[in-house]
């Protein structure tokens, strides 16, 4: 590339032609150019500044120093403060004079983080599994050896076995719940279901549990047919969910009650259905993580229960494919609502 203004003319709609982020250095480490996406990383004021002052990574600026030194391209990781991720490689920009240096940054950011997330779904399978597995196999080699013959330990420890078997069905069960729910998120369901009649089929389904607690489920506000768009199998997991929840983390004795209401939002007329209990509430901290893959606000109260930890997941991924809103409400000594609202159309 020739020198002057028309090289560096050059090199400019050089740069703006990539999709990547992109921009040159010189042999004094100045920013000599840089396309849009790069300043959106940079900073809008990075061109003839020292690249120093407008990115804190040392380790691009000695992979920029060793392709000065031996002319070998390099590609490094780039991790800055704000958890921003960059996988960023560096060499010299043939025929500029003067010698410049070329970095071409990816964004892996969101790549990075579905990596994390990877993993830690998968500590958290292996680890609920582990305990009951764990435990089975603990009770088979006891039932093998010292309690071959007592017939009393064999009842108890069999008793045992089958909770915990159980329990690893229930986890199974709602792992390929969430897995199917996520692959149909994009694909909005095209039946017209009665909403009231779907809270009733999902109350119906909890009445033995909420008789056993004295906790009756009681259904108010819009009475006859509400339509809406819905996949009638989906809601009724929703609901048979919160209802479930409300019962066993409510105050026994105490009734749920379910309302519906009508709400204008954003997008229009939406169905709004208020699951409400009178339990113990929830402290301000974990509201924002209770829908989250595993996370318990008690988890031995939750494992006593039967509970998976997957259950407000599977929810938050119903709703989103209905293009509706979760919502809760809650604080301690007050009890919760968990509130879904639903676009009538």
């Amino acid at each position: 590339m020739s020198d002057g203004a028309e090289g560096s003319s050059l090199i400019a709609e050089f740069l703006d032609g990539m999709p990547l982020a992109a921009f040159t250095l010189d042999p004094r480490d100045i920013v000599t150019a840089a396309n849009v996406p790069a300043l959106a990383v940079l900073g809008e004021r990075a061109r003839g500044r020292n690249l120093a002052l407008s990115l804190r990574g040392p380790e691009l600026l000695e992979a920029v120093a060793a392709v000065r030194h031996n002319g070998a391209q390099q590609r490094i990781l780039l991790r800055l403060p704000d958890e921003a991720q960059f996988r960023v490689k560096v060499s010299n920009l043939p025929g500029a004079t003067p010698p410049l240096v070329l970095c071409v940054m990816q964004d892996v950011t969101s790549e990075a983080q579905n990596e994390a997330i990877r993993r830690e779904f998968v500590a958290n399978v292996s680890h609920e599994l582990r305990t009951p597995l764990t435990a089975m196999m603990g009770f088979i080699e006891t039932l093998q050896t010292a309690a071959k013959d007592d017939p009393a330990a064999r009842t108890r420890f069999l008793d045992i076995m089958s909770r915990e078997a159980g329990r690893m069905n229930r986890l199974v069960r709602d792992l390929l719940q969430l897995s199917r729910v996520e692959a149909e998120e994009r694909v909005r369901p095209r039946e017209s279901v009665d909403l009231p009649g779907i809270l009733r089929a999902a109350a119906a389904s909890v009445r033995q549990i909420a008789e056993e607690h004295g906790s009756p489920i009681v259904i108010t506000g819009i009475e006859g047919r509400v339509m809406v768009p819905g996949d009638p199998d989906q809601l009724t997991q929703v609901f048979l969910n919160l209802m479930e929840n409300a019962v066993k983390y409510g105050a026994k004795g105490k009734p749920v009650t379910v309302t519906l209401s009508r709400e204008t939002t954003s997008r229009g007329e939406a169905i709004r259905v208020d699951v409400a209990d009178q339990g113990d509430g929830i402290d301000q901290i974990h509201l924002p993580r209770l829908t989250e893959r595993f996370y318990r606000v008690d988890t031995h109260r939750s494992r006593a229960e039967g509970g998976t930890g997957l259950g407000l997941a599977i929810v938050k991924h119903i709703i989103n494919r209905h293009r509706g809103w979760l919502r809760i409400d809650s604080e301690k000594g007050r009890g919760s609502v968990f509130s879904v609202i639903l676009p009538e159309s």
